[in-house]
């Protein structure tokens, strides 16, 4: 047996040395941040990986915009699963509108009177998804209504990439290097109901079938298959589905709070998605029980240290 390492804390130490040492624990939930960046960063260094990384909850809105995006430019992630809701997100900050700080202690109907919104404890006003919807429409006309007759998501979502100055915007950067945005509940955003009218009396018509397409061509084109799961959900699901057409993911990491036993996707287990095929019975796959916010940076910093480790030879 292997026994418990205690753990070290000294000045000055650098992300991926604390998580090191959580690693060197080997137990609970600091084993599992430690063993979970040592898998992303596998993933990260080793050209053979196809990286898919999913995104449910609100990731845009707490703060981890950029973090996307570094991992994008620094092409760790070369497709990204998503909810609608995250790129109407992107989308409201690439047109200059913010997320504030709020409190979970709010009193929603003087929010609902101040036409707030609120997420947790993250607040936007109502006025960006009124911004949304005139800056859309406008951009979806510069779209050819020849395209706009049978499209995907992920074509849609790159269309409006290239039409996004915001260097910092997911959708633009994805867009730049090429890394699809698979959106399969596109349609369940604001976005998506803005999109409804303004196909009312113009032409659109997103075809999630496509969308089908482009990452089954990611899932055959890649020699190894990594995937990093943020919450679960519709992002999570299709992800790990498509790959069953090529017996499994070989290496998986998610970030989850929900739990197992309801019999939810959100909380599965990967040991249950190996019976289903979606993880390779001798692939690597780590679960870390932990708000992603928490988790999610910690993992990515460490990782990302020996990757830049590696490009900067």
């Amino acid at each position: 047996m292997r026994r418990v390492e205690q753990m070290k804390l000294r000045k000055g130490m650098s992300v991926s040395q604390l998580v090191k040492q959580m690693n060197a624990t080997g137990v609970l939930g600091a084993g599992k941040i430690g063993e979970a960046a040592e898998l992303a960063s596998e993933m990260f260094n080793d050209p053979d990986y196809t990286v898919f990384l999913t995104l449910a909850g609100p990731i845009v809105p707490a703060g981890f915009r950029r973090v996307i995006v570094d991992l994008i430019e620094n092409e760790c992630v070369n497709v990204l699963v998503t909810t609608g809701a995250n790129m109407v997100h992107d989308m409201v900050e690439a047109l200059g509108y913010r997320h504030m700080v709020g409190t979970f202690a709010a009193e929603d109907r003087s929010l609902r009177k101040e036409n707030i919104g609120r997420i947790g404890d993250i607040y936007i006003e109502q006025e960006a998804f009124q911004g949304l919807e005139k800056w859309l429409f406008k951009t979806v006309e510069a779209i050819p209504e020849e395209k706009r007759r049978r499209i995907s998501a992920a074509e849609f979502l790159s269309e409006i990439g290239k039409r996004i100055k915001d260097k910092e915007s997911i959708l633009a950067i994805a867009t730049h290097k090429n890394v699809p945005i698979i959106c399969p509940a596109f349609i369940d955003s604001i976005a998506g109901f803005q999109l409804w009218v303004f196909g009312q009396d113009k032409t659109l018509r997103i075809d999630p079938l496509l969308d089908t397409q482009v990452i089954m061509d990611k899932v055959y084109e890649a020699k190894k298959v990594g995937v990093i799961m943020l919450g679960g959900g519709v992002p999570k699901h299709f992800a790990l589905f498509a790959n069953t057409f090529r017996e499994g993911v070989d290496a998986a990491v998610q970030i989850t709070m929900d739990r197992p036993e309801p019999g939810g996707l959100s909380g599965a287990s990967l040991e249950e998605a190996i019976s289903w095929g979606k993880v390779k019975p001798k692939g690597r796959a780590v679960t870390v029980i932990c708000d992603v916010t928490i988790a999610f940076p910690l993992i990515v910093a460490a990782a990302l240290e020996n990757h830049w480790k590696k490009v900067n030879r």
